[in-house]
C-alpha cells in the first residue's frame, strides 16, 4: 500500500484518508488570514450597498405609486378634531354633503350627514398654516 516507509510516518489521519473514511476538507488550507480592518470595510460595504438598494426601492415606489390630492378628488377631508389619544372626529366633504365619521382604534362609524353649509368656502391654499409656518414666513420675508 505504501511504498517506502512505514505507516507511522504518513500518520493516523493519512491513513483514514487513505482509505477514504477521512473526508477531502479535513485537508483543506484555511484561506489567508484577513485582518480586523479588512472585515470592518467589507461589512460596511455591504451595509452601504443594502441602504443603497433600500433608497433605490423606496424611490422607485414613490414614483409610481398614485399621488393623492384631496383639493382634485371627490373625496375631501374638511376638519377634524382628537377626542383623545386613539379618536376622533372628523368631517369629510362628498358631493356637496358632509359626513361626521367618528375614527378609533380598529373602526371607523359615519355618525351624521348634513348638507355643505352655503356659507362655508374652502381654504385657498390647502389649509391654515401652523404657528410656527407663519414665523418661519415671517423671518424669512424679513431677510429677503
Amino acid at each position: 500500500m505504501f511504498s517506502g516507509g512505514s505507516p507511522a510516518r504518513y500518520g493516523t489521519a493519512a491513513l483514514l484518508a487513505a482509505a477514504g473514511w477521512l473526508p477531502a476538507w479535513a485537508f483543506a488550507v484555511d484561506g489567508p488570514q484577513t485582518s480586523s480592518w479588512g472585515a470592518l470595510l467589507q461589512a460596511l460595504l455591504a451595509l452601504l450597498v443594502v441602504l443603497a438598494a433600500l433608497f433605490a426601492f423606496l424611490w422607485l415606489l414613490r414614483r409610481i405609486s398614485p399621488v393623492q390630492t384631496g383639493a382634485q378628488g371627490v373625496v375631501r377631508v374638511v376638519g377634524g378634531v382628537m377626542l383623545g389619544t386613539r379618536e376622533r372626529l372628523v368631517i369629510v366633504e362628498v358631493a356637496d354633503q358632509w359626513l361626521l365619521i367618528g375614527v378609533a382604534a380598529g373602526q371607523v362609524n359615519h355618525l351624521h350627514t348634513m348638507p355643505r353649509p352655503p356659507d362655508y368656502s374652502a381654504p385657498v391654499n390647502g389649509g391654515a398654516r401652523s404657528g410656527f409656518a407663519d414665523k418661519l414666513a415671517a423671518i424669512l420675508s424679513r431677510r429677503g
